[in-house]
């Protein structure tokens, strides 16, 4: 997979898709990689130039020091796009990727033309229960978290069902760098967005899984009430709805996407 420097740190990215085509960007949940986005692309390569990246701390691109914030990988995508020669795009992030998503929509308005913020809140979790997190990969890896984490994205009928699949969600947590999770989790701590959102002006569908954990259905409702005309899509999943119904969810993606502007 090819690399490029954005906003001081190596970037892994991978592009699918037609030269030419409107591009869409596609960023990960936390402790995951850019393959979580996989079962998306070949209907998506269809029509787009499709642009996944291994956020900060994830995958193979850098782990720098942290703390990060929600407002430096904002940054990095950017810089990303800067280096690729890219000037607009349509962009659709899940979990922490929602939240640099709204970022984007919030502070580069001229960058984004369209907007998919899926299974994401504008403020996640608490302080507490961040700082619990962090003390726990620090102090004991990530197979501490690998098994929980992964079966709590999915429901239990689909863990239960998709055994192949929860493996390899548990296995994406497991090689994820302590120090990077970390890094991230202050990022997601730290970030309130529920005052700011109210400035996106780009077209956006929430996504949302009606069995989500992580992300209450409340939090969903608040970003489509909030955001000036966006709209709600619930999904039979939980939280890493484009794994457990991948068909529903692309179908989401490109009904939103290709509605004529205006509609």
């Amino acid at each position: 997979m090819p690399f490029t420097q954005a906003n001081g740190a190596r970037m892994n990215y991978r592009i699918d898709g037609p030269p030419g085509a409107p591009t869409l960007v596609l960023s990960n949940s936390l402790g995951t990689n850019l393959t979580m986005w996989d079962p998306q692309i070949s209907a998506l390569a269809k029509q787009f130039r499709v642009l996944r990246y291994d956020t900060r701390g994830h995958g193979e691109s850098a782990v720098t020091p942290g703390p990060y914030s929600i407002a430096q990988l904002g940054r990095d995508v950017m810089g990303l796009l800067d280096a690729l020669g890219i000037e607009r795009v349509h962009f659709c992030g899940l979990s922490m990727g929602g939240m640099i998503a709204m970022w984007i929509g919030t502070n580069e308005p001229g960058r984004v033309n369209r907007l998919l913020l899926c299974n994401t809140a504008a403020k996640i979790g608490s302080l507490e229960g961040w700082n619990s997190r962090i003390e726990m990969v620090r102090g004991q890896g990530m197979g501490a978290i690998a098994d929980t984490q992964a079966q709590r994205w999915f429901t239990a009928a689909f863990v239960a069902n998709s055994p192949a699949v929860i493996v390899s969600a548990r296995q994406m947590i497991a090689n994820t760098s302590p120090d990077g999770y970390a890094a991230n989790c202050a990022a997601i701590r730290d970030i309130d967005q529920r005052e700011s959102i109210s400035r996106i002006r780009a077209r956006t569908l929430v996504i949302s899984g009606l069995h989500d954990p992580v992300i209450p259905a409340a939090d969903s409702r608040y970003l489509a009430d909030t955001i000036p005309g966006a709209r709600l899509a619930e999904l039979d999943a939980s939280h890493l709805s484009n794994l457990e119904t991948p068909d529903d969810f692309t179908t989401a993606l490109l009904t939103f996407l290709n509605e004529p502007e205006g509609k």
